[in-house]
């Protein structure tokens, strides 16, 4: 009886109200304490892991979020800043995360040689969307999916694609005959992207989507598709500068949190119907014993039948997370790459021209391209290049080390730290590219190209982790360059200048707007 009169009262005394208040603020407070001590731990550690590495001052809390504006001057700060601190400085992005900031090739050559997982905070917010493929995965996973997807990106497999992504290209080139006979200016970059998505539906995945055509029943979803992937990138940019976002329970309770999630089904619903119409198809062709027999091999026919050492393939839950990665990877980045392009060549009318007349000359008068003509227009490639390098399409990509790396000047970032590569930085680097600003292809030539680093030109990365579709990528962009300059002269609007910002993918602070000319076809 004792006891139990003791443990009563031990009740009484905790559940009372007023001090069981008291006890949850103690609680409250000691949690705080702890949390804010564990920052404090953070931010130290950082700081004195990149003590080497001088940089912009920052605030204290915020870091250098309030430095990008989002208005247009973002990749001139980069440069900026690049000049002062040579090949690395850091950047704060809230109290305790930290980037090693290269914009050199010397230090990438470092870093991309390396098989370095994705870092652990912008990649991380991928996730729900695009699940583990490639882009994010690490370690085994990413070593298998690599092998067993490597087989879709052989040129027997990309040679039949040139001539869908020129039937795409001919789609969007028609809807453009009313800007020539207006001459007024139009966003390119929207145009553009869903011709890219038209051509990956066809080249990836056999499927005819009509996304271009005018306000037909069958395009709607595909539409709306666009429109969640430009949501899903702006939602997690978002989430990247604002640091209380990185908690997931924090994002998932807010607005912005329900906006994602919402996009994300929209995302996943097109890209699930997808593999449910193919894997119909392919149990169909099985049972006729007809595979391959109508159409080309395509990178979901390799998705769904690749087969490792051990004879086992991809869970579904991998399958719809590479589809998800290569549906978004595979037509917005080649969009904005197209885009930019484009304006490049329109901004450089003498260049314009003379990649027409090459055009002109390999064609020789036919409609479209084919899979030979591809290597026959070498000053359009160094066009393409030249621009990629101005506007490249990933502006940046990051890693987080498992292990320390030790830099060619003997500075050394230890395991743990987050290490971004500025590819714009590395590409807009003076001391690397001679006038950097200036347009001129001729860096590409062979013997210029040859005395400067393979890593002062990334574009599609570089290393184990590169760009696994830069093929596709290139060849599409080939293609939808010789067919545009082939039937349309480009003309800026001195009006309507874009403004770089940086996403995912480059885009556009105020749209990317021409003005084309229809000239006479050859004979």
């Amino acid at each position: 009886m004792e006891i139990y009169d003791k443990v009563q009262r031990a009740v009484q005394f905790y559940v009372d109200p007023v001090r069981f208040q008291y006890i949850v603020a103690v609680v409250a407070l000691v949690y705080i304490a702890l949390k804010v001590t564990q920052l404090v731990f953070r931010r130290y550690e950082g700081a004195r892991a990149l003590e080497s590495f001088p940089g912009p001052p920052g605030h204290w809390l915020f870091g250098h979020v309030h430095e990008f504006r989002q208005d247009g001057t973002d990749l001139d700060k980069i440069v900026k800043w690049g000049e002062a601190y040579p090949f690395a400085f850091p950047l704060w992005f809230g109290p305790v995360i930290a980037f090693l900031n290269i914009h050199h090739p010397s230090y990438a050559k470092t870093l991309l040689a390396t098989t370095e997982p994705k870092d652990d905070v912008a990649y991380r917010f991928l996730i729900p969307w695009i699940g583990e493929g490639l882009l994010v995965s690490h370690s085994k996973k990413w070593f298998r999916h690599r092998r067993l997807l490597t087989p879709g990106f052989h040129y027997d497999v990309l040679k039949p694609y040139v001539k869908l992504i020129a039937d795409s290209t001919k789609v969007m080139l028609n809807k453009w005959e009313g800007y020539a006979k207006t001459n007024e200016s139009f966003e390119l970059f929207q145009h553009v992207s869903l011709m890219t998505l038209d051509s990956i539906m066809k080249c990836a995945f056999s499927c005819s989507s009509n996304c271009q055509t005018e306000s037909l029943p069958s395009c709607s979803g595909t539409n709306t598709y666009i429109k969640a992937v430009y949501e899903l990138c702006d939602l997690v940019n978002l989430r990247f500068r604002v640091y209380p976002y990185h908690s997931d329970f924090l994002f998932h309770l807010s607005p912005h949190g329900y906006r994602f999630r919402k996009a994300c089904k929209i995302a996943h619903d097109h890209t699930e119907e997808v593999i449910r119409n193919r894997k119909e198809i392919l149990k169909r062709e099985k049972e006729q014993n007809k595979f391959q027999t109508k159409r080309h091999l395509d990178f979901l026919d390799i998705l769904l039948t690749a087969r490792d050492e051990n004879q086992e393939g991809l869970a579904d839950e991998d399958i719809r997370a590479e589809v998800d990665t290569f549906m978004f990877e595979g037509h917005d980045t080649t969009a904005s790459g197209i885009s930019w392009i484009l304006y490049s060549l329109a901004n450089n009318p003498e260049h314009q021209q003379r990649c027409r007349e090459e055009i002109s000359h390999v064609l020789q008068g036919k409609s479209t391209m084919d899979w030979e003509d591809l290597s026959k227009i070498p000053y359009t490639t160094m066009c393409i290049k030249e621009s990629l390098r101005l506007h490249p399409p990933v502006p940046g990509i990051a890693r987080k080390l498992s292990k320390p790396i030790t830099f060619f000047d003997g500075r050394t970032i230890p395991a743990g730290f987050l290490v971004g590569t500025s590819v714009f930085g590395i590409h807009m680097n003076s001391t690397v590219w001679e006038n950097p600003h200036v347009f001129d292809p001729l860096r590409f030539l062979p013997e210029n190209c040859a005395k400067r680093s393979p890593h002062a030109y990334v574009p599609f990365s570089a290393g184990p982790r590169n760009c696994i579709g830069q093929n596709f990528a290139m060849n599409e962009m080939k293609v939808a360059v010789c067919l545009t300059l082939r039937r349309y002269e480009l003309m800026t609007d001195p009006e309507r200048k874009p403004k770089m910002l940086p996403r995912l993918v480059l885009r556009s602070v105020n749209g990317i707007y021409l003005k084309i000319k229809h000239l006479e076809l050859d004979p």
